[in-house]
């Protein structure tokens, strides 16, 4: 007889979806959204409602694997972490705990894997660990400089707003359980505007959409200040709430409106328009975490904060720069953050192998596959091949876990027990196992329980996974008559979390007032980069319907489908095959013409793997955002060559 379990999503996606499995036999047979949920309303995206064949694919991991001879060959649980323990205390003997890296990422947006994961290395070294953030490190340092916390209103909200700003972001792909609310607003009266080099289906909703050059945002949104100004537009008592309001001002008026413009390359009755709809206000800018991903993703982040801040956008109902919501509010953690050292994540490749007293010679990776979702994928692929000790923990054999000397089986998100917060609404909820694991898979508690007690602190882990939820539950929820089984029962909405933001214009910053760029930070003023002849295109590598990161429904499109201006495509057919060429690499691609798109983007799926030749990744150079330490990720030139 089929029973209905539920669960929530775990994987990295702001929404982290209320999931209603059907299973029958111990067997899941279908999925849902969980229309109790006030995010999730009933349905899932295509990602998550099409997992069962992720779920029972035969090439899932379930059973630890070992190299020997060259080969990942299945073994028992007790010869995995002995001689996981056995290798690690060996480094350790030899060069110290810091010679070990323990490079944790998104792969599970669980709070159990972090905490568990990060306090084991804490006890066994202090190691080192990553630093800077693949994602989101631009966006987050930038908010945290204007505001004092990077935060956002209540998804609700957005029923405030007057105007509703979609600055880089496509919610139909990254954030679908936006879009209902978006329509919602709009039939309530919001005016809707896209911002976006990329033209993609939440254009439909909105009825302005200017597309600045990549990298553009930052000149766009000088020039949109530039007319608050020129048009006293700003708030009258900006000044009172703002530190910095003069020297933005100068910022602003450094170029005239049409330099600006060209420098964005828009029209100038764009930036007018955009003016007009922070003057008019409430106005929301929901700001899209590719804004993060360029060199300058910093300084756009800024401008688009002081933006909202100078129109007086900020601290009333219906306003806001939101760039993410703080899923670990609701949430404490035994680990300490301590580390012996640090390394700079999207440099992952160079980090490693420049590493010095110690080297790095043993990895321990946790929830991720830096090989395909960090740039220069083949420096990151030869940095783990030159380690003595390569662990990793997944379900599946990744490009990254085909590298490793041991791999160890870890639950889907159908398996997981956890805790979960959101970066895209301020619901917390429960994952429960819908059905159990396989025998041969562990969960990161359980290995790294395993392994404390090799090492003599099993006490410090000790615990089921519902006592260790609690553990991490924050001791401030108990007053809002929030507990485990207050969670267990349904979803909540964490009660630590603002309805609106800054309200009062009161912002968390010594002063209490939020703090306006009057630099540029980084090099090259916060302009795109100038175009280059000899790679006239810049390389996007977009989330898509089927991708969870590297994780896809069905295998990834090989070879990859580059979607470019007819005008842009070399002489090349619509479909024809191709080498999308870098100054790092080629990749084969097949030629899709889209009369819609900038003569000067190139885009193709995220995630694409690199054994299969898909990897956009393996084109793009390591370097870093101007704030934060995040990875820049959406810059890199490249051009069409014909296959010979």
């Amino acid at each position: 007889m089929a029973e209905l379990r539920t669960t929530v999503c775990n994987r990295d996606c702001p929404d982290a979806c209320a999931i209603v499995a059907t299973v029958e036999g111990e067997r899941v047979v279908a999925l849902a959204g969980d229309r109790t949920h006030p995010v999730t309303r009933g349905f899932l995206c295509h990602r998550t409602h099409k997992f069962l064949a992720r779920q029972y694919h035969p090439e899932r991991i379930t059973e630890p694997r070992l190299r020997r001879g060259g080969a990942l060959e299945p073994v028992s649980w007790d010869e995995a972490l002995d001689f996981a323990a056995r290798r690690l205390g060996d480094i350790r003997s030899r060069l110290g705990p810091a010679a070990i890296f323990h490079y944790r990422s998104g792969g599970t947006l669980g709070m159990l894997p972090a905490a568990v994961s990060d306090r084991f290395f804490e006890l066994f070294g202090p190691v080192t660990v990553k630093r800077g953030d693949i994602c989101s490190g631009a966006g987050d340092a930038a908010q945290e400089l204007d505001f004092g916390v990077c935060d956002s209103s209540d998804l609700d909200d957005l029923a405030h707003a007057r105007h509703i700003l979609l600055w880089g972001k496509n919610p139909f792909v990254s954030s679908p359980h936006l879009v209902p609310r978006l329509r919602e607003a709009r039939a309530a009266g919001a005016h809707l505007a896209l911002v976006d080099p990329v033209h993609h289906r939440t254009a439909s909703l909105c009825e302005r959409h200017v597309q600045p050059r990549p990298g553009g945002d930052f000149a766009l949104a000088l020039a949109v200040g530039e007319r608050l100004f020129a048009r006293a537009l700003c708030h009258p008592d900006a000044a009172r709430y703002c530190e910095g309001l003069e020297g933005f001002r100068a910022l602003c008026q450094s170029r005239s409106l049409a330099a600006w413009c060209e420098l964005a390359d828009v029209a100038p009755e764009d930036a007018e328009d955009l003016a007009r709809r922070f003057g008019e206000g409430p106005t929301t800018i929901l700001v899209g975490w590719g804004m993060g991903r360029r060199r300058n993703g910093g300084a756009i982040v800024r401008a688009l904060d002081a933006l909202a801040l100078v129109s007086g956008n900020v601290g009333v109902p219906g306003s806001g720069a939101s760039f993410y919501y703080r899923r670990r509010r609701a949430f404490v953690s035994p680990a300490r953050g301590l580390a012996a050292r640090t390394l700079c994540e999207p440099l992952f490749g160079r980090e490693i192998t420049e590493a010095k007293d110690p080297p790095v010679a043993g990895v321990w990776i946790t929830a991720a596959n830096p090989v395909c979702m960090l740039p220069d994928s083949h420096a990151t692929a030869a940095a783990l091949a030159g380690r003595e000790l390569v662990v990793v923990a997944d379900a599946f054999l990744t490009d990254t876990a085909a590298l490793a000397h041991l791999v160890l089986p870890t639950p889907t998100l159908l398996e997981a027990d956890d805790l979960c917060g959101a970066y895209g609404h301020h619901h917390i909820g429960v994952a429960r196992p819908v059905v159990a694991p396989p025998p041969g898979v562990k969960s990161d508690l359980e290995i790294f329980q395993a392994l404390a007690q090799r090492f003599g602190f099993g006490a410090e882990l000790a615990g089921s996974a519902r006592a260790w939820k609690e553990r991490l539950l924050a001791p401030e929820l108990a007053a809002h008559g929030v507990d485990l089984a207050t969670l267990e029962r349904g979803a909540v909405r964490n009660p630590l979390a603002p309805q609106v933001l800054f309200e009062g214009r009161r912002f968390p910053t010594p002063s209490g007032r939020a703090r306006l760029m009057t630099e540029v930070p980084g090099t090259g003023g916060g302009l795109a980069q100038p175009p280059d002849h000899d790679y006239p295109l810049v390389l996007m590598s977009l989330s898509t319907p089927s991708s969870q990161s590297s994780q896809w429904v069905g295998r990834p499109p090989s070879p990859v489908e580059l979607s470019v201006h007819p005008d842009a495509a070399a002489g090349l057919a619509d479909g024809a095959p191709a080498a999308l060429v870098s100054r790092s690499g080629a990749m084969r691609v097949r030629v899709r013409h889209d009369a819609r798109q900038r003569r000067d983007v190139a885009l193709v799926p995220k995630g694409g793997h690199l054994r299969d030749g898909a990897c956009a990744n393996a084109l793009v150079r390591a370097e870093t955002t101007d704030l934060g330490e995040g990875g820049a990720l959406y810059d890199e030139p490249v051009r069409l060559e014909p296959l010979g």
